[in-house]
């Protein structure tokens, strides 16, 4: 079964502040697949991290993915490197079979689709108005 690479997103304008998130799903031959953006509400960078990850999964229907981030705190308490302090990341984490897949932390730009989705995505919703 082929693995797909899964690069996520989210952010809030403001923290907390109008939030989305974003995954973007490659092929074996880098090709993009499948991408999605959603809009959150009100709520934290963090939590729009997390939901870009979970809605991944949802997507991925135990298909096998390698995940790549440019949150590294997520990454890391996804790889059991850091404790998770806040209750609402904890219920995130909790719904997350973190062993199932690989976490990679990249920089900004090596996530610059997914970003990308998640400013579409709040401008559609929000405007183009930063906070």
């Amino acid at each position: 079964m082929e693995e797909f690479a899964v690069y996520t997103d989210g952010g809030a304008r403001g923290n907390p502040g109008p939030a989305a998130c974003a995954f973007v799903v490659l092929n074996n031959k880098n090709e993009e697949v499948y991408s999605e953006g959603s809009y959150l509400g009100e709520t934290t960078n963090n939590i729009a991290e997390y939901s870009g990850v979970l809605k991944a999964i949802e997507w991925l229907s135990d298909r096998p993915a390698k995940f790549y981030l440019d949150s590294e705190l997520v990454v890391k308490q996804l790889r059991g490197e850091y404790k998770i302090k806040n209750l609402e990341l904890q219920k995130l984490h909790s719904k997350i079979d973190a062993k199932k897949y690989s976490w990679q932390h990249v920089r900004r730009e090596q996530n610059a689709r997914a970003d990308e989705i998640v400013n579409q995505t709040l401008d559609a919703k929000i405007g183009n108005r930063k906070i």
